[in-house]
């Protein structure tokens, strides 16, 4: 059982021409506007059993619905994730590389996976694919996990370690690179309208102790399994230290980390909104001034009242399903990310879970073209990444959750292209909606 929990509500306890155009000159000049999906090694690849999370899935008892097993085994299909990509008209991939693959023990460092994740990134070029990479997006190694992880003093030290051997392995083909995947997420409970029943915490911290017992540690500590409060600084050094790693290796690799932010919208004369946005936004804005640009990765709004948020009002506008529905938040978070930081802006990620692939055909050139609105308001944004590429794993929902362009067959493995993937395909090809 999941109790009905959402991936995104408990884990956040919380181009062509019209694109051109849209862009400043010398944005245009520099680079084509990127139209791609994504992806995440561990909700994709399978059999990440050196991974924090794997061993949350395995113990007794767990929070998840079930385990991420052979995910869409794309630790071995990944040429067909990447064909789809190509063929359906994108022109970027976005995807992470796993820590724990390529670190299974302090210091010990696979050649192996390294020459993996290489190939991935080459391929990708050689189809004329822009790599995006994340260094980071949610796991670690289970080792990482037992020596305090975040809240341990060596971390920022032992991620730029690591992402020194990614960025001397890999970077040259880079075309960009993320440090961390929504490392905020956590920190959004604190403000949740619905958080989840005490019943929910207390199982995660039973699963984190059974983890630690199995590790033979008096600890576990990952980002999304526990206070996120005590772990923010060790992640915010993480990035920076992170960062002067990979610049060292590539002078030239744009980098950035991604954030998730909602369309906040103040409710109310006392709204809390700017108290949220400085505890929510505010440590890794201060640390992201010598970052290249802002990865946003927005799923809808967020109505904040004085000390948390609320539920949107009955005058929301809904879709078929009864979920609220207004694709345009992605223009306007936007917006307030360029504003609050004079950063350029990728969309990294933006999508929704829908059963029916129709509300996602819907959806698409709606939440592109408040993209566009935002770029002729003269914001500079690089590029949008829809998520996901694949129905994948997601998280303590499961398999449950269906965000995916592709259908996954789950015996077969099977990719199914639905028509949403065409829609977003025939946009790129087109360089906009019309």
């Amino acid at each position: 059982m999941n109790d009905g929990i959402d991936r995104r509500g408990v884990l956040g306890l919380g181009a062509g021409a019209a694109i051109a155009a849209a862009m400043p000159a010398q944005a245009a000049r520099r680079a084509p506007f990127l139209w791609g999906a994504a992806t995440a090694g561990h909700q994709v690849e399978g059999n990440n059993v050196n991974a924090d999370i794997w061993l949350l899935e395995q113990v007794t008892p767990t929070v998840f619905a079930e385990p991420s097993g052979d995910a869409c085994d794309s630790l071995y299909r990944w040429r067909e994730d990447v064909a789809i990509v190509k063929a359906l008209g994108l022109n970027c991939y976005r995807f992470s590389v796993e820590w724990s693959r390529i670190e299974p023990s302090p210091g010990q460092f696979s050649q192996a996976y390294l020459d993996h994740y290489t190939r991935i990134v080459d391929h990708c070029r050689s189809l004329g694919l822009a790599p995006v990479v994340t260094f980071n997006h949610f796991t670690c190694p289970r080792w990482f996990a037992a020596a305090g992880g975040w809240e341990n003093k060596d971390a920022p030290d032992l991620f730029a370690r690591y992402c020194d051997r990614v960025a001397r392995a890999m970077g040259a083909g880079i075309s960009h690179a993320l440090t961390f995947n929504e490392p905020n997420l956590a920190l959004g409970g604190s403000w949740a309208a619905k958080p989840p029943p005490q019943a929910f915490f207390d199982k995660m911290a039973a699963s984190v102790a059974a983890a630690a017992k199995a590790s033979g540690s008096n600890r576990f500590s990952l980002l999304n399994g526990g206070d996120p409060v005590p772990m923010i600084p060790g992640v915010t050094a993480s990035h920076v230290q992170a960062r002067e790693a990979i610049r060292a290796a590539r002078g030239d690799l744009p980098i950035g980390m991604s954030l998730a932010i909602p369309d906040n919208v103040a409710v109310g004369s006392d709204s809390g909104i700017e108290r949220k946005r400085a505890e929510i936004y505010g440590p890794f804005f201060d640390v992201m001034d010598k970052d290249d640009f802002v990865g946003v990765q927005t799923y809808g709004q967020a109505y904040v009242g004085r000390d948390r948020d609320v539920e949107a009002p009955a005058s929301a506008p809904r879709g078929a399903d009864g979920k609220e529905w207004f694709p345009a938040a992605i223009g306007n978070v936007l917006r307030y990310v360029h504003k609050a930081t004079g950063k350029p802006v990728m969309v990294t990620e933006n999508g929704l879970d829908a059963s029916d692939d129709a509300t996602r055909q819907r959806f698409i050139p709606e939440a592109v073209a408040s993209v566009q609105a935002a770029m002729r308001d003269g914001v500079p944004v690089l590029g949008y990444i829809h998520w996901s590429l694949l129905d994948n794993f997601e998280w303590f929902s499961g398999y449950g959750p269906k965000f995916g362009l592709v259908a996954v067959d789950r015996k077969s493995f099977k990719r199914t292209p639905k028509p949403s993937a065409h829609v977003l395909g025939q946009i790129a090809k087109a360089g906009g909606v019309r």
